[in-house]
């Protein structure tokens, strides 16, 4: 971790580990959780920001970038996620087209939808099935090694890699009105 990094949040770390690893275009599906991320990259002139209506188009958008030169990421939520395993399969993987994806996980640890949490089940079992690399952030002091090392392995690689943005680090969980209401 840098020395001035000691005030930083884990979005502002995310941003400065894009920048450092040349990472110009985000394409994002709007997310609670990634809110205050998608905020910073759309006020920040250094990147070019796009939200298309699907996960899939995310995608496509990213790999034609970096085929033509231009590396970038996509951010989702964990449901999301569960709509890419045939462009995964189908394109990335195959062509070797590094995409480094950002998921906020959503489904564990308190979040009681239950559409998110059975996206949640499959997503890592998806991902080791496919080869595709993954890791979990839990820790503030963890974002700025693994957003950096996993945006690096994929364009070393040229293999897609998912960093998966723990609750335990985004402390954005959205009970249902179900949960409220039982407290």
């Amino acid at each position: 971790m840098s020395a001035d990094s000691s005030a930083e949040n884990w979005p502002e770390i995310v941003v400065r580990a894009l920048k450092a690893n040349d990472v110009r275009l985000v394409a994002y599906v709007p997310d609670n959780v990634l809110a205050p991320l998608i905020r910073l990259v759309h006020d920040d002139p250094y990147f070019t920001v796009v939200c298309p209506a699907r996960e899939e188009e995310a995608v496509g958008i990213v790999a034609g970038a970096y085929m033509a030169g231009t590396r970038g990421i996509v951010l989702m939520q964990t449901s999301g996620f569960a709509t890419l395993p045939n462009v995964l399969a189908s394109l990335l993987s195959p062509y070797r087209i590094p995409v480094p994806m950002m998921i906020s996980e959503r489904g564990a640890v308190g979040d009681f939808q239950l559409g998110q949490a059975m996206v949640c089940r499959t997503m890592r079992p998806v991902l080791t099935a496919l080869g595709i690399p993954h890791f979990a952030i839990e820790r503030r002091d963890d974002v700025e090694f693994v957003v950096g090392s996993m945006i690096g392995q994929a364009f070393a690689t040229h293999e897609p890699a998912a960093m998966i943005l723990s609750p335990l680090l985004t402390k954005k969980l959205v009970p249902t009105a179900a949960h409220a209401a039982a407290r």
